[in-house]
């Protein structure tokens, strides 16, 4: 055999991972979907990965270390094509067990943080309908995920509660989004937290392990993906012991709290100047002098909801429209009792999922 006979078939491989590098050279928005390309190709094979991961563990008897096994598995595949690296801070935290673990969320990218960091066995929780979906019902079921039925607060309830119950009796960790869904911007910043995990921990009074990942916003949005590094840091475990279900607002604003400040500290300083910031606090200072409007005919305010509303908020909030709310929620810091955009299912309070990926760890949808 000629070393011609070995070059020649490696050559022909080659000649796509050259195409895609020569392509992803030519503009940042080319350079964009190349990266999205390969970030998705990835996913797709690990998730083939996972079925056989899971099937194999759950054998030898390793059911809730699937999630671990495939997730370093994507970490380390992910961050060598894409030049990402994920630094930790406070890994030792990670072995507390059983726990919640809560998160921020930002875009699909976290999937990246996640496969860094994502501890031995931890499950994640998912809606009971996807239980019985072909393929990915059986890598969930197979990797331990705990489902919930949220066909009413009752029931969400009841099923949070048993969720407590199990992770506490398999002596196993819980992975939650407390934010719902995804929530990116440019400003260091954070979703009121749903209640859904602290209601988990509470009830199986289980302590609350916060994880906060920096604000990457100038290395992924839309049209923008570049390598570079992410700043992950574990806080220490926050206790339960004590508490009941009347504490859970206080507990979730306070480890919402504690979350946003981290996330300031290890991220980026934004050079925006601050007068274009959004307020991070509920303003109590008095109202500057307002600009002067030219002359309209008056209108008691409690007859104009747009201005009653903006009265109720505070002084130095703006007002808001019914059909921009959701875009003015996911710009400002508000405080837990602000309604959600009508848009929402009723439901999502319980925080089990997010909206688009229903609370899974491996998926996500491109350009997020």
């Amino acid at each position: 055999m000629s070393v011609l006979s070995i070059i020649k078939p490696l050559a022909y491989l080659s000649l796509p991972v050259f195409a895609l590098h020569t392509l992803s050279n030519i503009s940042p928005v080319a350079r964009y979907y190349v990266r999205l390309g390969v970030y998705i190709s990835a996913l797709g094979i690990t998730s083939i990965w996972g079925i056989l991961v899971a099937v194999g563990m759950n054998i030898v008897g390793h059911t809730y270390n699937v999630n671990y096994v495939v997730a370093r598995s994507f970490y380390n595949v992910a961050s060598r094509v894409l030049g990402i690296t994920v630094t930790l801070e406070g890994e030792e935290y990670l072995d507390t067990r059983p726990a919640v673990l809560v998160g921020n969320h930002q875009s699909m990218l976290d999937i990246i943080y996640l496969a860094r960091m994502f501890p031995k066995r931890t499950s994640i929780m998912a809606k009971k309908e996807l239980q019985y979906m072909p393929f990915l019902g059986w890598w969930m079921s197979l990797s331990g995920a705990v489902f919930v039925d949220r066909g009413n607060s009752a029931k969400a309830i009841r099923s949070l509660t048993a969720a407590g119950e199990a992770i506490k009796a398999r002596h196993t960790s819980l992975w939650m989004f407390p934010e719902g869904t995804r929530s990116m911007r440019e400003h260091h910043d954070m979703l009121p937290f749903k209640k859904g995990a602290f209601h988990v921990a509470v009830e199986a009074g289980i302590p609350i392990v916060p994880v906060v990942c920096e604000n990457y916003w100038k290395l992924y949005r839309k049209g923008v993906f570049e390598p570079g590094t992410i700043k992950v840091k574990v806080l220490p475990p926050i206790s339960t012991a004590g508490l009941t279900a009347a504490d859970v607002t206080a507990l979730s604003v306070r480890v919402r709290e504690v979350m946003v400040e981290a996330l300031r500290e290890i991220s980026v300083p934004v050079s925006t100047p601050a007068s274009e910031k959004p307020p991070l606090t509920e303003q109590t200072s008095a109202p500057e002098k307002p600009v002067e409007q030219p002359p309209q005919e008056k209108e008691p305010l409690r007859t104009i909801p747009s201005l009653a509303s903006v009265s109720e908020a505070g002084p130095d909030a703006t007002p808001v429209q019914p059909g921009s709310r959701s875009e003015s929620r996911a710009s400002t810091n508000v405080s837990e009792e602000f309604s959600a955009p009508s848009s929402r299912q009723e439901g999502s309070e319980a925080g089990m999922e997010t909206e688009e990926d229903e609370g899974m760890v491996l998926v996500g949808r491109p350009g997020q």
